[in-house]
């Protein structure tokens, strides 16, 4: 079977946690440079994807293939940015000791940075615009500053990959537009980003493609593709609200299974 280089390919994969599956039969495959938002209802395997395409969780069936080669081949290829609340922000770092933890990987845990690994975490800390705050210990920042100390560790990384879990939860405009900032920086190096997101309308005018979870792949493809009536209604059932002006809500207050009361009784 040949490949087209530069690609992420995804081979029938299932994760889970011992017993329990919680995704199954997953098969994509996402061209270089592509922008993918990465959607689904709460609890649909999201965050489980994230962490099984960078190698912390192992895959019980299936391979991911990178550039052609398994999943591990490439030094440091994959960034990773986790929701902000898998963070432990006591943890005692400035700022810039975070950054430069994007740099490890290349230069080893315990060589002495060189003068390109600096100039790479100083250029990372400029261009998101947190320079001033390189020696702040990480958890005195806000949430937006956070975000932004994260994105510049991925940058300083120089990955080829990008995956960012709900980045856009609870972060002020300026972080977001920082946050599009870059990625759009990132697009123009042919860095393929995978994001995760609620905001159904940023994925659908935001992003390339469009990879669509619950527990299974329900659609991945153009937003116009993946966003019709159907997969929407496989993915979040009851609780999607298409307004009139075309906006999509998810209501994500109640599982589906507990909205249809009949005659006064849940069925």
């Amino acid at each position: 079977m040949s490949h087209t280089p530069h690609r992420l390919e995804v081979e029938s994969i299932s994760i889970g946690y011992g017993d329990k599956i919680i995704l199954r039969d997953l098969s994509f495959q996402i061209p270089h440079g592509s922008r993918v938002a990465v959607v689904g209802p709460n609890g649909a395997g999201k965050s489980t994807l994230f962490k099984a395409l960078v190698g912390l969780l192992p895959l019980q069936s299936g391979r991911i293939l990178i550039h052609g080669e398994p999943l591990g081949s490439h030094q440091d290829c994959v960034a990773y940015i986790p929701q902000r609340e898998e963070v432990d922000w006591r943890f005692p770092v400035t700022v810039h000791d975070v950054v430069m933890m994007g740099r490890f990987n290349q230069m080893g845990w315990f060589s002495r940075p060189s003068a390109r690994d600096k100039v790479l975490v100083r250029d990372s800390l400029q261009q998101m615009g947190i320079a001033n705050l390189a020696e702040q210990p990480i958890g005195q920042l806000s949430g937006g500053q956070q975000q932004r100390a994260f994105l510049a560790r991925a940058l300083a990384q120089e990955p080829h990959i990008l995956l960012m879990d709900e980045p856009f939860t609870a972060v002020d405009v300026t972080t977001q537009d920082a946050t599009f900032h870059l990625l759009d920086h990132l697009q123009e190096q042919q860095v393929t980003a995978l994001v995760s997101t609620h905001d159904l309308n940023l994925a659908a005018s935001r992003f390339n493609y469009v990879l669509l979870l619950n527990h299974r792949l329900i659609a991945f493809g153009t937003p116009s593709e993946v966003f019709v009536k159907e997969n929407l209604a496989q993915a979040f059932g009851n609780s999607l609200l298409v307004m009139e002006n075309g906006m999509m809500l998810v209501d994500e207050c109640c599982p589906p299974e507990v909205e249809h009361h009949h005659h006064g009784k849940a069925q």
